[in-house]
């Protein structure tokens, strides 16, 4: 299901078909240092990964994380959505993307669009988004689409910053 669309991209739901690409965009050597390795090896392990991840958030929240794909020609960029952690108050937006599709602004426009549905569509009041202490492409990312450095976390024994932005 198509969720969003930008000028350069669509933004949909992830489905089971999507397995070879999560496969590539978790085992990215990015994604390992600022994420977590997921030990995601092979496409079963990508396929209960879509399953108990972003379908098992659409049916309970309605968002989630939304696969990124280019307009012209619907190649998979990455992943940009918005998550409710248990360990967080309030919804957070993550994002990542493959080298390839890195710096060229889709993680601008994507999680701009993600920002704007929340609030618009969701009614979203606040939006909050963690990074690795050492994540400084990411954070950065976050402050341009507006949210703002609020404090360091600690979340399961790790040293994470919270952003924050408020709709109102």
């Amino acid at each position: 299901m198509i969720v969003l669309e930008t000028e350069r991209l669509v933004l949909r739901w992830f489905d089971i078909k999507d397995a070879p690409f999560i496969l590539k965009l978790v085992n990215d050597p990015a994604w390992i240092q600022y994420i977590g390795d997921k030990r995601i090896k092979n496409l079963e392990d990508a396929k209960k990964y879509i399953l108990n991840g972003p379908i098992d958030m659409y049916n309970k929240m309605g968002f989630g994380l939304y696969l990124v794909e280019r307009k012209e020609d619907l190649t998979s960029l990455g992943m940009c959505g918005l998550i409710k952690r248990d360990s967080l108050e309030d919804v957070d937006i993550g994002f990542a993307f493959l080298k390839e599709f890195r710096s060229k602004g889709y993680g601008y426009e994507s999680a701009s669009a993600v920002i704007e549905y929340g609030v618009q569509k969701l009614g979203l009041k606040r939006i909050v988004a963690i990074t690795t202490i050492d994540n400084i492409h990411s954070g950065k990312l976050l402050e341009k689409v507006g949210l703002k450095f609020e404090e360091i976390i600690s979340d399961s024994g790790e040293d994470l910053k919270l952003f924050g932005y408020n709709a109102y």
